[in-house]
């Protein structure tokens, strides 16, 4: 049994990370702040589940808190961290940029500090799609630019990256970054496209669909996305081989440090999502049609091979399939409460 300490458990991600290590006998300690981003209650309901476990402990707090972190670390030895705590969304980012700086740029700095103090055997922490920025070459390759981010949040993410190449540089602490491309399915966020779409179709309200429907999207399933985490957590980064210091690539290294990846590389349509939403609702959709906002790209597309190689990651599920998860769970959540 391993101890592992997942940052936002509360999370969308973390959620599913964590039940999924659970499952397989793993220890796990989880660390949230339970931020009121979007609806507190959902973060607390899943909570509730993962507290079933005897294997599960949770702490509050933020990763600005430093010494908070520090008494964990001492309470527990642990053997591994999976960061998935930061403060999320684009266009929020558009707005308040000040909560970016604290959580995703000095909370991600405790958490390469902390690892580094107390040796962990390796640290994996979620990246984002966003980081291509302005990049519009298909697919996305990790050995591709990702210097003209358009969001503070994927600055930071970025950032995030190149403040964990110096950790395993310096302290040889192996750490490897995953750009998250759309995870949807059950227990997903409030903010994000599926959950907006089918609580508006369900109230019979118009959604807004930007760029004029014109969105392509690499939706990965969040089960596909969890499976490429475990798998990802158990092989440490090491240095490559292949890292050429005259033609140097970010996503390899001297050092133990990686970037990968991991999305479902088979882009949707976004018209085409929301035809399935309304398939496994029974419902049509009332569209609201608008123009590009600030900070959105058209098109995502994920290049996982890499990752494929790495670990052999294989995401199984078809949209079809995540989306009548995601609709089946939320009617009948939405049921229960009734």
């Amino acid at each position: 049994m391993s101890k592992i300490f997942i940052t936002g458990a509360a999370g969308f991600i973390g959620f599913h990370l964590s039940k999924k290590l659970l499952a397989i006998g793993e220890e796990v300690i989880g660390f949230d702040c339970l931020s009121d981003y979007y609806d507190v209650n959902l973060k607390k309901q899943r909570l509730a589940i993962l507290k079933e476990s005897k294997n599960f402990t949770f702490f509050q707090d933020k990763l600005e808190n430093y010494q908070a972190l520090e008494n964990i670390f001492k309470e527990f030895n642990i053997d591994f961290v999976v960061n998935l705590a930061a403060q999320a969304g684009v266009r929020y980012s558009i707005e308040n940029p000040a909560v970016y700086i604290q959580s995703n740029l000095v909370g991600f700095g405790n958490i390469l500090e902390i690892c580094r103090q107390h040796k962990v055997k390796h640290l994996v922490y979620a990246s984002t799609s966003s980081v291509y920025g302005l990049n519009q070459n298909m697919p996305f390759s990790e050995k591709s630019s990702v210097n003209h981010p358009m969001t503070l949040y994927a600055a930071t993410k970025k950032s995030n990256e190149m403040m964990a190449h110096s950790y395993s540089h310096l302290f040889c602490l192996p750490t490897t970054g995953l750009r998250f491309f759309t995870v949807y399915g059950p227990w997903g966020r409030p903010d994000m496209a599926l959950f907006l779409f089918t609580e508006a179709i369900m109230k019979d309200q118009p959604i807004n669909v930007f760029n004029n429907g014109k969105m392509v999207r690499d939706f990965t399933y969040v089960e596909d996305i969890v499976e490429g985490i475990r798998l990802t957590l158990f092989k440490p980064a090491m240095p490559s081989s292949d890292f050429d210091p005259l033609n140097p690539r970010s996503d390899i290294s001297t050092a133990p440090y990686r970037i990968f990846n991991i999305g479902n590389q088979k882009p949707v349509e976004l018209m085409s999502y929301i035809k399935e939403i309304e398939k496994n609702l029974k419902m049509t959709a009332k569209i609201n049609y608008l123009p590009m906002q600030d900070g959105d790209v058209p098109m995502t597309q994920s290049d996982t091979s890499a990752l494929k190689e790495w670990v052999g990651y294989m995401p199984q599920t078809t949209i079809e399939e995540g989306v009548k998860n995601f609709v089946n769970w939320y009617l009948e959540r939405n049921h229960s409460k009734t």
